[in-house]
């Protein structure tokens, strides 16, 4: 490598290098919120008033505003007040579920989580990102699929295009690229399985 050749690739790698994309040309018609503006409008409205103001025993109130925003929500589910939810019609909750507060569900794409799990409080459920090689950083969402009797303990972040199998554990603090298989113990950042989840017969 001549010392021309090496003057460009450290100022290619400098901190004042050109950037790499061009955000001026960023453009996301091509895709669909679900809804109208006004619905998604009054929806963060509501959210944001409404939401924070209800006490821990106004759960039915809760559950009753994300099924009248199109959340399919089962029966006996548990949403704490400080839960957030980007568009409430991309999520669906199976019976008995409970998800803690400050919980995230960044559903520009499907969420499901089925029955008797549980999503601890500060863990963020992400089904956007964006394609960094893509020279307008293109938006990308693909969607996250939880299983029944899942535990994804606190503040774990699951990304795009996850499916966690039914009966898994995540260990607090994880963060999850890549599907977990049924009833395994995980957990780390990447999580990666352990070992089997067992119940103890009760006594």
């Amino acid at each position: 490598m001549n010392l021309k050749s090496e003057q460009n690739s450290e100022e290619i790698l400098s901190w004042n290098a050109l950037p790499l994309v061009d955000l001026s040309k960023y453009n996301q018609a091509g895709y669909s919120r679900g809804k109208s503006a006004w619905f998604v409008l009054l929806w963060w409205l509501v959210q944001a008033i409404t939401f924070p103001l209800t006490i821990h025993n106004f759960n039915s109130l809760r559950c009753g505003l994300l099924r009248l925003f199109g959340a399919k929500i089962g029966k006996g589910v548990v949403i704490r007040p400080t839960a957030r939810f980007t568009y409430p019609w991309k999520v669906e909750i199976g019976d008995y579920s409970w998800i803690g507060d400050d919980v995230v569900f960044y559903s520009l794409d499907k969420i499901k989580v089925g029955s008797h799990s549980v999503i601890s409080q500060k863990s963020y459920l992400c089904t956007g990102s964006h394609d960094f090689q893509d020279p307008t950083f293109k938006l990308i969402t693909q969607p996250i699929i939880i299983g029944n009797g899942v535990w994804v303990a606190t503040d774990c972040f699951v990304a795009p295009g996850v499916k966690i199998g039914s009966n898994a554990v995540i260990g607090a603090r994880s963060s999850v690229f890549k599907d977990i298989p049924p009833q395994q113990v995980a957990w780390g950042s990447p999580c990666k399985s352990h070992y089997l989840r067992k119940i103890n017969p009760q006594s």
